[in-house]
């Protein structure tokens, strides 16, 4: 028996919530919404007393899976290593196919936004890097060829 319906989301905890919404948004994600949340319901779910945690909710321009970016406004958030490798145990990326590789890693260095390595090419069928976006987060970006 499978548990799982289909694949929702993937959240990230950020410490700016504006400055990581503006890249992903600048990436092509649409906003779908914005909201606090607090209360019993998060208390229970995310096992923190007395916390609030402001919400975006992002989607791809294809309706499919969802990006939830949120920030704690109580407690304080915890810092975490915005220079891990892609090795480091946790969330390893967020990735997406794009039209257009170079011009994203252009775009994204334009931003102050460097590579993790290089443009790598899989099999003919492929290209991809790895972008360090803003507090950290790896984003992969992968484009089709041939």
């Amino acid at each position: 028996m499978s548990y799982v319906r289909r694949f929702d989301h993937v959240g990230i905890t950020v410490a700016d919530l504006d400055v990581v919404t503006a890249f992903f948004v600048a990436l092509g994600l649409e906003v779908e919404g914005r909201a606090f949340v607090e209360g019993e319901f998060l208390e229970t779910v995310c096992g923190i007393p007395d916390s609030r945690t402001e919400i975006v909710m992002l989607k791809s321009p294809d309706d499919g899976a969802r990006l939830e970016l949120a920030r704690f406004v109580r407690p304080d958030s915890v810092p975490g290593s915005p220079a891990a490798m892609s090795n480091e145990l946790g969330l390893r990326n967020v990735s997406f196919e794009v039209n257009d590789l170079q011009a994203a890693v252009d775009w994204a260095a334009s931003e102050g936004y460097g590579l993790v390595g290089g443009i790598g090419e899989y099999e003919g069928a492929w290209r991809m890097a790895y972008v360090r976006g803003p507090e950290g987060i790896i984003v992969s970006l992968a484009e089709r060829v041939g």
